[in-house]
């Protein structure tokens, strides 16, 4: 009897463990797909891929840019359309995705170096940024960017 009651209490505190690996591989799968999906997007914000940015950002997403200047959606697309927003090439240097909830919340810290066209005098226009971003699972639509929040950093020179 005794140890049927023992094997039963150890079965009891094996559930949550079960329950939390289990948990744990949703969030490192959902990991795994928004960082394919956040090169993606940088890809799709260089060719203009506005089918793709309209997928990828929420209705409700507030973009901060580096330089402090916030927009919602339709601003921030209408920018890359008016050609205030231009990246002629979105190099990834550190990306680092948690998800959390059961894999539908992912958090997203980076670097990436921007090439913007050149300078009036020809020369190499570059952007270091440090970078975060939150996306959120949504039934319906998928993997969508809430929040973008980017700080621009110092040359290497500097």
């Amino acid at each position: 009897m005794k140890k049927l009651l023992l094997l039963l209490a150890l079965l009891g505190l094996a559930g949550p463990f079960y329950a939390f690996a289990q948990a744990t591989k949703k969030d490192q799968a959902a990991a795994k797909e928004v960082e394919l999906l956040e090169r993606q997007r940088f890809e799709a914000q260089v060719k203009k891929d506005y089918a793709v940015l309209e997928r990828v950002f929420a209705d409700d997403l507030v973009y901060t840019h580096s330089n402090g200047k916030q927009n919602n959606k339709q601003e921030y697309l209408q920018s890359i359309r008016d050609g205030k927003s231009q990246y002629d090439k979105i190099e990834v240097e550190a990306l680092n995705v948690r998800a959390y909830q059961d894999g539908h919340t992912a958090v997203v810290n980076g670097t990436i170096t921007i090439t913007l066209p050149n300078k009036p005098d020809g020369t190499p226009n570059l952007a270091h940024l440090k970078y975060v971003v939150v996306q959120i699972k949504d039934p319906k639509k998928g993997w969508q960017v809430v929040l973008w929040q980017s700080q621009k950093q110092p040359d290497a020179k500097s």
